[in-house]
């Protein structure tokens, strides 16, 4: 691969990956605290307003994006820039007409949906955040452009800023709103999604006139100029599959939760315990499972218009080490965070939730099995971009589709067994993401006809990962007794660094692999010593 695509691709992917661990930690400085202050009740009235939100946010933004990136990544990569702004313009104009429908629909049924749900106290959030549906639609259109030219600092950068004013705005209107109830205050919490989403838009379109006014390309007339109808028939073509796809997971939410409630009910719980379980599961221990994700999630967005661009200079070889690269990050990347996780639920909690500690335990169990399910929607996830790169988009959505099945199935028979309880939600959750992730794995081996080396891509980072466990329980055997909180540091802090030694003493990453990662040389560095050590 040429170095300076190669560097483009792995680039972009640091950037937002970089972006969404600062997003995510200050979303954890304000989840945490919030569910300090306002508890799991509270929680369940924050956490409920989100799958609605994200399931209309799904649908009217999920598939633009990536269908705005695929389209301009290969105009450009043939010299089009006059279509690439076309493309925007069109895409603008259609964004901000589905961005007020979908607003609206939320408001008008805002009471049926909590009806049906039977939390009725949500209302408040869920017409709390409902104008960031507006914004976060333009958004999606100016994303999707920096991401076809592969300018991932302006889309982080409006990225941070929108969660910045989100996690501000939000914790402040919830710390005042308290003493009205616990659903004011989550109301005021969500309606930071609001505030965070017009100071999105706000900075983005800032940046993308500074990009015209910088940005000089060769204009030539020798492409025919594409109809609106000719360029929206080709982003529905893109972006539905994609859509339907990205809505599987939302959708599959809602019905959860109808069903993990009426379960939970049936089986003896009170609507007030029902929906602290729900609130523990949803509110705390998703989020931080969750954190790793952010990663990968990177890695996907970056990955679309680099295989994109491959693709259509009928570059087969270039676009296959991308395909490589993107699988063996998301392994590197998502087993160790899966076990580590799995092995340090229950410290994890203690440390982060130190003023909930009743239900610490109970969140650690539920931890500990979420936890299991990062290393599939890590596979899942970029497995996804290099299909849609591929042009194949139809594929993860009918792949998710048979593990969301999976998951309703799952979550009514598991639930619905008292001492499972809310845990059994919790199982089907990491089952439908591990069949989903297989059947991606498939179709992405047959699609790209791609010779896989099996023994580099999971069986080193198994060793690697082998290693960091013994660490971590050594560790939790000789540190736990004396001080719960020091033995959870350390394991992260000398677990991480053992994993990252024998990424070097096993050579799952290559001298080469580390060239074209951001900050590679220094741990090329390492990398040596390690290897001089050895011999």
């Amino acid at each position: 691969m040429s170095k300076k695509k190669s560097n483009s691709f792995v680039k972009g992917a640091a950037i937002l990956g970089i972006a969404a661990v600062v997003i995510k930690l200050m979303g954890a400085f304000f989840r945490i605290p919030l569910g300090n202050m306002i508890g799991d009740m509270g929680m369940s009235y924050y956490q409920s307003a989100y799958p609605i939100y994200n399931y209309l946010l799904v649908i009217s933004t999920a598939g633009i994006p990536t269908a705005i990136a695929k389209i301009i990544s290969e105009k450009i990569a043939l010299g089009d820039h006059l279509g690439a702004d076309k493309v925007l313009k069109t895409s603008l104009s259609m964004m901000l007409i589905v961005g007020s429908i979908f607003a609206l629909s939320l408001v008008i049924f805002s009471g049926n949906i909590v009806s049906y749900v039977k939390n009725p106290n949500a209302i408040y959030s869920i017409l709390a955040i409902t104008p960031a549906i507006f914004f976060v639609s333009l958004m999606s259109v100016y994303r999707g452009y920096f991401q076809g030219y592969q300018h991932m600092e302006m889309y982080a950068w409006s990225q941070v800023v929108e969660q910045f004013v989100r996690v501000s705005v939000g914790f402040f209107l919830a710390y005042i709103l308290l003493s009205k109830g616990v659903e004011f205050s989550a109301a005021g919490a969500t309606f930071g999604a609001t505030i965070g989403a017009i100071f999105g838009s706000i900075v983005i379109i800032y940046m993308f006139r500074n990009f015209k006014k910088k940005t000089n390309f060769d204009i030539t007339d020798k492409f025919r100029e594409e109809t609106s109808g000719e360029i929206l028939k080709n982003l529905f073509k893109i972006a539905i599959p994609i859509t339907l796809g990205a809505s599987i997971l939302p959708i599959m939410t809602i019905f959860d939760l109808a069903i993990v409630m009426r379960r939970l009910t049936s089986v003896g719980y009170t609507v007030v315990e029902a929906n602290r379980l729900y609130g523990q599961l949803t509110g705390y221990a998703q989020t931080v499972v969750n954190l790793p994700q952010v990663v990968t999630s990177a890695v996907q967005i970056s990955i679309v218009p680099a295989i994109s661009r491959f693709a259509a200079l009928k570059d087969d070889f270039k676009r296959n080490q991308t395909i490589e690269v993107g699988l063996r990050l998301a392994v590197i990347i998502g087993l160790p965070s899966s076990v580590g996780l799995a092995l340090l639920s229950g410290g994890i909690m203690r440390l982060l939730y130190p003023y909930q500690i009743e239900i610490a335990s109970n969140i650690g169990a539920i931890l500990g099995i979420l936890g299991f399910g990062v290393v599939f929607l890590s596979i899942f996830q970029i497995t996804t971009g290099i299909l849609q790169g591929l042009g194949r988009q139809k594929l993860p959505a009918l792949n998710l589709f048979y593990g969301a099945i999976l998951k309703l199935i799952l979550s009514y028979t598991l639930v619905g067994i008292r001492v499972l309880n809310i845990k059994g939600a919790a199982i089907a959750t990491v089952s439908a993401y591990g069949l989903a992730a297989l059947l991606n794995f498939v179709s992405m081996a047959k699609v790209s006809k791609l010779k896989i080396n099996y023994e580099k891509l999971f069986f080193r980072p198994l060793v690697d990962v082998f290693a960091m466990s013994v660490v971590i329980e050594i560790i939790k055997f000789i540190v736990s007794p004396f001080s719960d909180r020091l033995a959870t540091l350390l394991a992260v802090f000398l677990g991480g660094f053992t994993y990252l030694v024998m990424l070097f003493v096993t050579k799952t990453i290559s001298d080469e692999e580390l060239k074209i990662v951001p900050g590679g040389l220094k741990l090329k560095e390492i990398g040596n010593f390690v290897n001089s050590w050895r011999k």
